[in-house]
């Protein structure tokens, strides 16, 4: 697995990449990817918006999974319209009532995060929202 690349140095890395190519995109991006705000999702939940509004560029840190029973249900993050199955659930999918952090650290491409989470199943998201 590689290093982790510290946010100073990332435009290094950055500049790179096809069309990314100005130190204000770098900084940017690295300003973006503090995770420095969490929202909390109840169980069955459909498609809550992290943040007042959302919009693309939001990053999500991750996602802290709160089950209340051994057969929780599915967590789906939706990056505006595309959903991402992040947790299946489903009957004793887990062992124990321990939550757990699933970690994601990506930014929106399409609008708001959200998040949809099943019967028996909360939610803790960080990351920096709109």
């Amino acid at each position: 697995m590689a290093d982790a690349i510290p946010f100073r140095d990332a435009y290094e890395h950055m500049k790179f990449i096809p069309g990314f190519d100005s130190a204000a995109e770098a900084t940017a991006a690295s300003r973006s990817q503090s995770a420095s705000e969490y929202e909390s999702i109840s169980a069955s939940q459909t498609g809550q918006v992290l943040g007042t509004t959302g919009a693309t560029g939001d990053y999500l840190a991750g996602l802290l999974v709160v089950p209340t029973t051994t057969s929780p249900g599915l967590v789906t993050v939706l990056d505006n319209a595309i959903s991402i199955p992040v947790f299946v659930g489903g009957a004793s999918s887990v062992s124990n009532l321990v939550p757990f952090f699933i970690p994601l650290g990506v930014v929106s491409v399409s609008g708001a995060w959200k998040v949809t989470t099943g019967s028996n199943v909360s939610v803790i998201a960080v990351g920096n929202f709109t």
